[in-house]
């Protein structure tokens, strides 16, 4: 039998093993066929040669049958081979050790598996190997001590430590005895387990067998107590070698090795484990390749060095940063103060009583005084009990309150006191708190790794060629070069496979070929797989066997030098052997090198064949930046076209220099290569081409910094990956690492100078000096440009003016803090020779708040030393309100140089001290994994967080993913479920999460660490009808004291958006509270678990606009009663109807400042919602920045923001505006000023999240929107009177409105079969189970109420119930009850409604006794009908006595219109102004007016203010506002301004204010006037207040 069908018969598993390894299947079945062909022709050049003692034989480099079996390197006469001979033996090797006591040990072949496509996520974990022990011997020589496996090692150069055996040939063959080749090492009879060797007895294993737990005991067991057998070493004694490190790494990092990981039935599987050392590996040219950790890469083992400092700062003995339970969240101090001294009503259970205590504390009192409270009601001794044992836990949540925080800085307690919830605690001793999140000693002792829970990672496959893959191709190299300089005849077949070995190893190699590869094939003749011009011409020089060795030495020193590039490249589980270092390098500090940077472009390999046919005229454009401004022009190569060589490569081979010197180059400058091309024309006229021609696209690009995180300028040869060009995301940051990720990636070949020293940057110390100076001394003109300038607020909109006048007086500004942000921007150059004037800047300038310093972590910011001082200045915020940022931070990581930052150390010191941080940093992280060019760095950092939080918290991350995906496997089948069968579909889908709950006893939910479930409530659970169809889910609380807590998951829908709406809402509402103005927002979370998915939190009580205006009917959107009976339905008492009234005023004012603010489209009624509370907030923020849905051409959203007449009546209480309409107006104003004046916070937070990929979000356009909607450049009174405009703008819209009726119409197609009917004005259902059986009815009497309108009361008598209860109805209601009835039961089943039009007055008492006999006869019939229509619950719910039922019958009904009553002693009204002087100017803003009197024909006025300055001899003093139309309270908040008013004059003027009604076909008439003296006003101050109005000639002057 022949050698290829004993591998063919032996090894199919491990061919597909090696398949799904790195190879593809050409690149198989080319290495198999090459390998059989040489097979066959040794096999038939020994069966030539007879006994052996032919001259071929000793050329052919194969050990004898005596020489393997009788070793002796002593032997006299034994000497090395000629130079031929010599090459041979570098080439073949001898025969490899293999496993066995004193061999190397390797792990078992990987099962085959097949390959993902691209872009799919591993989620099984990669294998993980210890580092390797590398094997010592003898090699054959007299007094030569080197082996043979290192013939390509150049004269002089350090040999390593440790020589390991070389791998055999595949196929050995046993020369005959007469070999003359020096001894070798005896070949074992055992077998390696880790080479494929395709011997007849292989076990074929496939991958289901495989038991990887067995493996790692057996190889544990198998090592445990054998001493390490003493091996033969070259020189040195050291056993156990780890990775080599770099000895340049500052400071210098202690070698890393793995330790065991711990069991896990989770895909937690690894090969190998201590004490198994894995042994060098070597293939036929004794080219040494490793099995290593990622830690081989040098900034990431400074990395992990980093880490093991970080932590051991923080050991798990340190109680108060290791808790092991949440904390809940406090308020920043500024919140607090406000609800300091308000009485706090809380209610403390206990396990030693049935009945909750009740306290009633005053918010300053703190947490542990009242646990010493509560405990004086369950101790008898309280001298032995000391409080700190103690802890008070929020009922229903997995939340402990601080023992020394005050009631009234708990954010929880906050949230209980807005909403009127009762604040319940629980008291348990801390000793039975559950702890187990807590960090473990066993956490602190094992070392820092970037392995830990790779599954929470998701981590794509590794595409690189295996160890195993190369070394299989390596082999087959090795034999076709012997084969060709053996060869005597047919030499183009031998240089055909021969090119063909090249062309496999290079496409596992990337696809990348060298130009020293290029080189050693043009020697050869041309071949069908290499069709160059380039090639040797005259083959018959390949004839002398010299011509050929120099070709193949030539060919394999290119391949070596190949496998080195792509080992220090990519990401492979191998790299090559390191050479001894003989000292490090000299130094040189970059700020004193003068030579320019340049650098060799060679090719772009890998190039795509359909860019072959489509593109011509590549060419490069390389510019130089730093923080995204260019350091100078870009410089552009020559255009070529793409070549064909092993594969298609477009080369320039072309030197590119940069007119900037080394010491010009900030320390952070990055590098970017562009590829453009231009496309081929189209077939047509010579015009078309050429504009074609013209015409250049980018196709890809590339940067990398110039500087690596040792600071050292690069040097060598360098593989560059291309990221694909996106047309139109240009302003986004860009990734300074190379894209490896797709394996289809152009790679780009650049070769930098290479010295024998390294350039370094280092950073200098700041200047001695740095001036400052006030801003007052600068002269009026300046300090006015000055100012202006400063009002931009944010650096992005800075003009090359801007920034040189900033620049010029930065001395001047040091007193604005937030300033430094714009003068930094402005800082002309950020070499080494400038930077100590900005590092003295930065270090004398005013200590920057955290909300300041945010700003200065931008793209535009890439200094280290800057970055770094940022981090310092945020280290003074608190835990909770870092949580408020948190997601700027993450993206503030895309914009670190290197992967350690003071800000990466900042975010892992935090979330090591918080369980909290921790959890929301983790899942923030891993949506960030779906970023592909930043992947690879959250790959990182995740790791890092996995690290540093301890096992028992990556296994409850490990648990919620797990929910997740469930969820998000659940919602796709529901989604793809017919309409109809979507509940069942949901309910069968949801027994999955049962077996999930049987496993798991409990888990937190990745909305809100404090919500612990332990299971789900099938029934309670349904779905939303919208086109993403989210999920309501209800869980069970693992805490029986609290709710079940229901949610809702979204699949389909990206959620970033809204999280980033409600933090910017969340932030205004805080600034609000801030200053004193409670908006009474409703804030609840949403938070994004991957792309396309998350949870939002559900408001209990609350209704969508939509949902309350069609009980009024399809049209309810157009009626303005719809809200207010709402809320009356839901608040029957006057007190919590006036209760829901304030709060719905706050809420809709904060509401429509900050939708404005943000430009929230998309606001149709089914986007608002309204809690019975009176709260109104918004929900599902897909649209934002001004991005307005569209209607095909018309854009639906075109009001400034949703404020329509029903809301508008809820706050006038009627139809008629009134001075609340006044409080809503200054409320609004109030709020937008209060934001104006953190402008740079929203953009500075705002411009952080231009790179995050959320399309709305994209550009400086969309942040240029805040920019203009905030103002910043108007003072407060523009400001008031332009939002006063967009608020009479926004109720004056019809569209808003028929937008809403459009959405109704729309969403009609959705109605439920499900969904019951509803009455509007009864708050809940009722039935005949409920209430008692309805057996009479009669309608008694009619009332007449206040507004003219009649009530019919109605006498119900139930069964077994004595008493009688009378309900009072009107005649519409009774018609909403039979349009009610029609939508359930058909008309045939009820009985005749009366007609509701009547000839005469329709409120006449005629007419309410005509329907009272109407009536009675309809309810006669109603309840005498069918049992199913007589008994349903609509009828019952209608009859159910209401709170207004209990009222007189002469008593008014909310919501009834409020009559303005004028205050005492006033008759004509009041007028409210605002006056201040500055600067000449006498400033006067009209703002309200209240209590006008109606004109003498009872219509409301059309008023105006008119005003003028006495004295005025010259009647130039007049100003008047525009008129309001049909109001008693009309609001104007406009400016009038008098110019050239000296300051003297002011004790003399009187202001004359008249209010007057615009008549439009009589004269005007006077409503009242008065006089105002100015000899109040105070320069420099505005004077407020209200001024009374008096009739004609009256004196009111005051």
């Amino acid at each position: 039998m022949s050698a290829a069908q004993t591998q063919k018969e032996g090894s199919e598993a491990g061919w597909g093993a090696l398949e799904a390894l790195g190879l593809s299947q050409r690149e198989l079945v080319l290495a198999e066929a090459l390998q059989m062909e040489y097979d066959a022709l040794s096999r038939l050049k020994q069966d030539k040669s007879g006994t052996g003692t032919g001259s071929a034989l000793p050329e052919a480099g194969v050990p004898s049958q005596t020489d393997l079996e009788t070793p002796d390197p002593s032997t006299p006469g034994q000497n090395r081979p000629t130079s031929s001979e010599d090459l041979l033996l570098d080439l073949s090797g001898p025969d490899s050790s293999p496993n066995q006591p004193g061999g190397s040990q390797f792990p078992l072949p990987l099962p085959p598996r097949p390959a993902p496509p691209a872009g799919v996520f591993m989620k099984e974990t990669p294998y993980i190997l210890d580092s390797p022990e590398l094997r010592k011997f003898s090699g054959s020589g007299s007094g030569d001590s080197v082996g043979p496996g290192l013939g390509f090692l150049s004269k002089g150069s350090a040999l390593p430590d440790d020589v390991p055996p070389a791998v055999p040939p595949r196929h050995p063959l046993l020369p005959p005895s007469g070999s003359e080749l020096p001894l070798l090492p005896p070949r074992p009879s055992t077998r390696d387990v880790n080479l494929f060797q395709p011997g007849g007895d292989q076990l074929k294993v496939t991958s289901a067998e495989l038991n990887y737990d067995l493996i790692n005991d057996s190889l544990a067991r198998l090592n445990e107590g054998r001493p390490a057998p003493p091996a033969r070493r070259t020189n040195g004694d050291q056993s156990g070698k780890p990775v080599a490190r770099s000895k340049t790494l500052p400071p210098q990092v202690p070698p890393r090795t793995y330790t065991p990981a711990a069991k896990s039935n989770k895909n937690q599987r690894r090969v190998s484990a201590d004490p198994v050392r894995l042994g060098s590996r070597t293939n036929g040219f004794g080219y040494e390749l490793f099995q290593v950790s990622e830690e081989r890469d040098e900034e990431v083992a400074a990395f992990c060095h980093m880490l093991d400092v970080l932590r051991s700062a923080y050991p798990s003995t340190n109680r108060s940063r290791n808790a092991g339970f949440v904390w809940s969240p406090s308020v920043g101090h500024d919140e607090l103060h406000q609800a300091l001294g308000v009485a706090v009503k809380v209610m403390v259970t206990c396990e030693a009583f049935r009945e909750p205590l009740t306290f009633t504390c005053d918010g300053s009192s703190t947490v542990d005084l009242l646990i010493y409270q509560t405990l004086c009601y369950t101790q008898d001794q309280l001298d032995h009990l000391d409080v700190d044992d103690y802890l008070l836990k929020v009922c229903g949540h997995e939340e402990f309150l601080s023992n020394s925080q005050t009631l009234a800085g708990l954010e929880f307690v906050q949230q209980c006191l807005k909403f009127d919830w009762d604040i319940r605690l629980f008291l348990t001793r801390r000793s039975a708190v559950n702890t187990k999140l807590a960090r473990t000693k066993e956490d602190d002792d094992t070392p820092s790794s970037m392995n830990h829970c790779i599954l929470l990672q998701e981590r794509p496959i590794k595409q690189t060629v295996t160890r195993e893959a190369l070394t299989l191709l390596l082999d087959t190299f090795h034999n076709e070069a012997e084969s060709f300089l053996l060869s005597e005849v047919e030499l183009l077949l031998h240089v055909e496979r021969l090119v063909q070995s090249v062309k496999a190893l290079c496409s596992s190699l990337a696809a990348v070929e060298t130009p020293d590869v290029t080189a050693a094939l043009n020697q050869l003749p041309a071949c069908p797989c290499r069709l160059q011009p380039k090639v040797l011409k005259d083959a018959s020089v390949l004839s002398l066997r010299e011509n050929r060795e120099s070709v193949v030495e030539k060919l394999t020193a290119a391949i070596l030098d190949l496998v080195e590039l792509y080992c220090s490249t990519f990401n492979a589980n191998f790299h090559t052997a390191a050479q001894s270092r003989s000292g490090t390098a000299p130094v040189q500090e970059a700020g004193l090198v003068t030579n320019v940077l340049s650098f060799n472009v060679y090719a772009a390999h890998r190039v795509p064949i359909t860019w072959a046919t489509s593109y011509e005229g590549f060419f490069l454009s390389c510019s130089l930046t730093h923080g995204g401004a260019e350091l100078c022009a870009p410089q552009h190569t020559s255009k070529q076209a793409v070549s064909k060589y092993l594969f298609h490569l477009v080369v320039w081979d072309q030197r590119v220099c940069f007119p900037v010197e080394i010491t010009q180059l900030p320390r952070e400058s990055q590098l970017t290569v562009t590829l453009y091309a231009s496309p081929l024309p189209p077939p047509g006229g010579a015009e078309e081409k050429g504009k074609q021609r013209r015409s250049t696209e980018p196709l890809g690009w590339v940067t990398m910094p110039l500087f690596n995180f040792r600071h050292v300028l690069t040097c060598g040869r360098k593989l560059l990956g291309l990221w694909p060009s996106t047309p139109g995301r240009s302003g986004n940051a860009r990734t300074s690492s190379p894209n490896f990720s797709q394996p289809d990636s152009v790679i780009l070949q650049v070769d930098f100078p290479t010295s024998s020293f390294e350039v370094i940057f280092s950073t200098p110390p700041p200047a001695d000096f740095c001036p400052q100076y006030d801003f007052s001394i600068l002269d009026t003109i300046s300090q006015i440009q000055l100012q202006d300038v400063l009002q931009k607020k944010a650096f992005h909109w800075l003009t090359a003016d801007d920034k040189r006048l900033l620049w010029e007086k930065k001395a001047f500004c040091q007193a604005e803090s937030a300033a430094l942000p714009l003068v930094l921007a402005s800082a002309p150059c950020w070499q080494w020779a400038c930077l100590p004037e900005i590092y003295a800047l930065l270090r004398q300038w005013a200590c920057l708040g955290y909300l300041d310093a945010l700003g200065l972590l931008h793209a535009s910011f890439p200094d280290q030393e800057l970055r770094r001082t940022a981090v310092q200045w945020m280290d003074s915020i608190s835990d909770p309100e870092l949580l408020d940022f948190l997601p700027q931070l993450v993206q503030a990581l895309k914009y670190e140089c290197y992967l350690d930052s003071s800000l990466v150390r900042f975010l892992l010191r935090r979330a090591i001290g918080d369980i909290r941080i921790a959890h929301y940093l983790f899942w923030l992280l891993k949506d960030n994994l779906q970023d592909s060019q930043f992947s690879a760095r959250y790959q990182h950092l995740l790791a890092a967080l996995l690290c540093c939080v301890g096992r028992a918290l990556r296994d409850e991350f490990e648990q919620q993913c797990w929910l997740v995906s469930i969820l998000t496997k659940v919602a796709q089948k529901v989604r793809d479920a017919t309409p109809s069968s979507r509940q069942s579909v949901l309910r069968e889908s949801l027994d999955e999460m049962k077996q999930f709950f049987s496993i798991n006893s409990c888990c937190r939910l990745p909305l809100n660490p404090a919500l612990l479930v332990s299971g789900i409530n099938i029934q309670s659970c349904s779905f939303f009808n919208s086109n993403a169809v989210p999920l309501k889910l209800s869980f069970q609380n693992l805490d029986p004291r609290g709710d079940n807590i229901n949610v809702i998951f979204k699949s389909g829908d990206d959620l970033r958006q809204d999280m980033l709406t409600l933090q910017m809402i969340r932030i205004m509402n805080k600034i609000w509270i801030q200053e004193g103005l409670d908006m009474r927002m409703v804030i609840f979370k949403c938070f994004s678990t991957g792309r396309g998915r998350g949870m939002v939190e559900m408001i209990p009580h609350a209704d969508t606009l939509r949902k309350i205006q069609v009980e009024h009917g399809v049209t309810g959107s157009f009626k303005d009663r719809t809200l207010a009976d709402w809320l009356q339905k839901h608040n029957p008492t006057d007190e919590q109807y006036d209760k829901a009234v304030e709060n719905f005023i706050y809420s809709c004012a904060g509401c429509c400042v900050a939708t404005y603010i943000l430009g929230i489209c998309d606001r149709h009624n089914d986007n608002i919602m309204l809690k019975t509370s009176g709260h109104m907030f918004h929900i599902d923020f897909g649209k934002f920045l001004g991005h307005a849905q569209m209607f095909g051409n018309i854009k639906r959203d075109r009001a400034p923001f949703v404020f329509t007449s029903d809301m508008a009546y809820v706050i006038n209480g009627g139809d008629k505006p009134s001075s609340r309409f006044h409080e809503f107006v200054d409320l609004c104003c109030d709020a937008y000023n209060l934001i104006r004046k953190h402008t740079h916070l929203f953009l500075n937070l705002l411009g952080l999240m231009l790179s995050c990929g959320i399309p709305e979000l994209s550009d400086l356009d969309d942040l240029k929107y805040v920019y203009d909607a905030l103002r910043p450049h108007e003072s407060e009174a523009d400001a008031t009177t332009y939002f006063t405009r967009l608020i009479e703008s926004s109720l004056g819209s019809v569209a808003t409105k028929l937008n809403f009726f459009i959405h109704n119409l729309a969403q009609m197609k959705f109605a439920s079969s499900e969904d019951r009917p509803a009455l509007s004005f009864a708050p809940r259902i009722h039935t005949a189970r409920s209430d008692g059986v309805i057996k009479n009815l009669y309608i008694c009497r009619h009332i007449r109420f206040a507004n003219k309108g009649y009530a019919f009361v109605v006498k119900v008598e139930r069964e077994a119930q004595q008493e009688v209860q009378l309900v009072q109805r009107t005649f519409e209601e009774f018609q909403e009850l039979h349009s009610k009835l029609r939508l359930v039961f058909p008309s045939s089943k009820l009985p005749s409604f009366p007609s509701r039009f009547v000839i005469g007055r329709s409120r006449s008492e005629a007419t309410a006794d005509r329907r009272k006999d109407e009536l009675n006869g309809y309810v006669w019939h109603l309840i005498h009908a069918a049992p199913e229509v007589a008994q349903c619950d609509l009828v019952y719910t209608f009859f159910h006595p209401l709170s207004r039922d209990e009222r007189t019958a002469g008593g008014s009904s909310k919501p009834a219109e409020v009559l303005w009553s004028p205050a005492a002693g006033t008759e004509l009204g009041e007028v409210k102004l605002s006056i201040s002087y500055k600067n000449d100017k006498l400033f006067i803003m009209v703002i309200h007016i209240r209590g006008l009197q109606p004109l003498q024909d009872g219509t409301d006025p059309d008023p105006y203010v008119k005003l003028y300055l006495l004295p005025d001899p010259q009647k130039t003093g007049k100003r008047k506002t525009k008129a309001a139309r049909r109001t008693c309270n009309p609001t104007y908040n406009e400016m009038l301004v008098y110019d050239r008013i000296p300051r003297g004059d002011l004790d003399q003027r009187v202001i004359h204010l008249r209010v007057l009604s615009d008549g439009s076909f009589w004269e005007n008439t006077l409503l009242g006037e008065t006089f105002i003296s100015l000899t109040r006003l105070v320069p420099g101050q505005h004077w407020v207040d209200w001024h009374r109005l008096g009739p004609t000639g009256s004196d009111s002057a005051h």
